[in-house]
């Protein structure tokens, strides 16, 4: 696929469409102080950024809300939290700095290049209509080396949930968020972590590295 030079290429709009086509700040006006996860899966969510997540690094963790599920006992320089919803953001305690910013209307972070060692995404990449925007300044806000760590399981807000995601199964999603590292590029190949536990809910995690290029 070609397209002009520093475009992105381009999927089907039709795969992102959703059911509620109003703006996402009206859905996410009321604060949802709920986990998505099951608790086992939660602790083996932890676990996972326990082994990826550098030590005192500086973490965005992206389309946030009121809990991180970082390691308790891990100290990090910055928790900078992206999200949708304020009281949401002010009642994570883990957050060093929150904003509240929509990435489907503004896929560019607000945030200085090289500003994170780590960008965390827990169970909510289905909720992107331009990813491959986001991803690309995902990259941009990494240091060199910097890792992209998406998490996801197969709970979700069925009206915000794009079509795509809904009518694929959890090995296609997989594939779907490696397609949207390569289609940003700049990144190494992504590999995959099945953290699911027994009897509760499923745990895929991709995770990449910023090419220093």
């Amino acid at each position: 696929m070609t397209t002009p030079e520093g475009a992105l290429p381009q999927l089907p709009p039709e795969f992102f469409r959703r059911f509620d086509e109003r703006p996402d700040e009206d859905f996410y006006v009321p604060p949802r102080l709920v986990t998505h996860i099951d608790d086992a899966t939660i602790e083996a969510l932890t676990g996972v950024y326990r082994d990826l997540l550098p030590r005192g690094g500086r973490i965005l963790d992206l389309m946030s809300s009121w809990v991180s599920h970082l390691p308790p006992e891990v100290p990090f320089a910055r928790v900078a939290g992206l999200g949708m919803n304020s009281h949401e953001l002010a009642t994570n305690e883990r957050l060093t700095d929150h904003v509240v910013h929509n990435l489907n209307e503004h896929p560019t972070l607000p945030y200085e290049d090289g500003a994170f060692d780590a960008v965390v995404n827990t169970v909510s990449v289905q909720y992107l209509t331009r990813p491959a925007e986001v991803f690309r300044d995902i990259r941009r806000v990494l240091a060199p080396g910097g890792i992209s760590v998406v998490a996801i399981s197969h709970r979700m807000f069925g009206e915000k949930a794009i079509a795509l995601w809904q009518s694929i199964s959890m090995e296609d999603r997989v594939r779907l968020v490696g397609a949207y590292f390569a289609l940003a590029g700049g990144w190494d190949e992504p590999r995959v972590i099945d953290r699911s536990p027994e009897d509760a809910d499923p745990l895929l995690v991709i995770y990449a590295r910023r090419l220093e290029a």
